[in-house]
């Protein structure tokens, strides 16, 4: 097991070797997912997985993997996307262009979900998806626009549930297991690292969803992200977090309105 001695030292040497600032991470999460990949791959000396980390850049990108996966599926959570789908995409309708902002988008199922919506509203032709994460190989993997042909029935059960009233299977080809994504969606992505942690705002946006990061961000980092957000939304605006999120008891709460009980919040000042 790696004591906390051990995680300050990493910490450290991650940021001075490859720039990647862990600081602000919630300790006891980040704690758990290096003690997997220190047990999994084996290790019983802290300074061999130190010396690693150092030499070899591939496996420095591998560990970042595996601290910073997330959980994510298409449509996930379908009551979320009914209200974004009949509440959100009508308002955002009404400007010349949409800027959406997917931050922390793991693997893309839900900018790929956002772009279905958005087709489906006749908005996909006006609106631009920036998806961006500190992870750089799984934005290697949504650039691709290919998710396992198994997980379609799921998908499409979510769709449904969403209010998509579409045959779910015409946005994509099926092949060799699987499931090959229209590239009008991808000519609509931008993909981007980017770290919350340490980057700053790079446009201005009218919607931004980053849903179930921010668990995984201790008090202080949480509150510097919510400012980020804040500075990159438009004037009503709207800011969407996960489930278990909030924006209350920020500094930034009296400048938003959360718009009935889902996680979405409206920036009114």
């Amino acid at each position: 097991m790696v004591d906390d001695r051990h995680i300050e030292i990493l910490i450290n040497e991650v940021y001075d070797y490859y720039g990647y600032d862990f600081s602000g991470y919630s300790m006891a999460s980040f704690k758990r997912r290096v003690d997997r990949i220190y047990n999994l791959d084996g290790y019983t000396d802290f300074s061999h997985f130190l010396s690693r980390l150092r030499t070899e850049p591939h496996y420095f990108k591998h560990v970042v993997e595996e601290i910073t996966v997330n959980v994510t599926e298409m449509f996930r959570d379908p009551q979320f996307y009914s209200v974004l789908r009949k509440e959100v995409l009508p308002t955002l309708a009404t400007k010349p262009f949409i800027r959406i902002w997917h931050a922390g988008c793991s693997t893309g199922e839900e900018v790929f979900s956002m772009a279905i919506m958005l087709k489906e509203a006749n908005l996909l032709h006006k609106s631009l998806m920036y998806a961006t994460d500190i992870n750089p190989l799984v934005l290697e993997s949504a650039k691709k626009a290919m998710f396992p042909l198994r997980m379609m029935k799921q998908y499409s059960e979510n769709y449904r549930n969403s209010g998509g009233t579409q045959d779910f299977s015409q946005y994509y080809i099926a092949n060799y297991g699987y499931a090959k994504f229209d590239d009008e969606f991808t000519d609509k992505m931008v993909f981007s690292q980017h770290n919350l942690v340490s980057d700053r705002s790079f446009n201005e946006f009218d919607l931004i969803l980053c849903r179930n990061v921010l668990i995984y961000f201790d008090k202080n980092l949480q509150e510097r992200v919510l400012e980020l957000f804040d500075g990159s939304l438009s004037n009503l605006g709207y800011l969407v977090l996960g489930t278990k999120e909030t924006i209350k008891f920020s500094s930034v709460q009296h400048k938003f309105q959360q718009l009935g009980r889902e996680k979405i919040w409206r920036k009114i000042k």
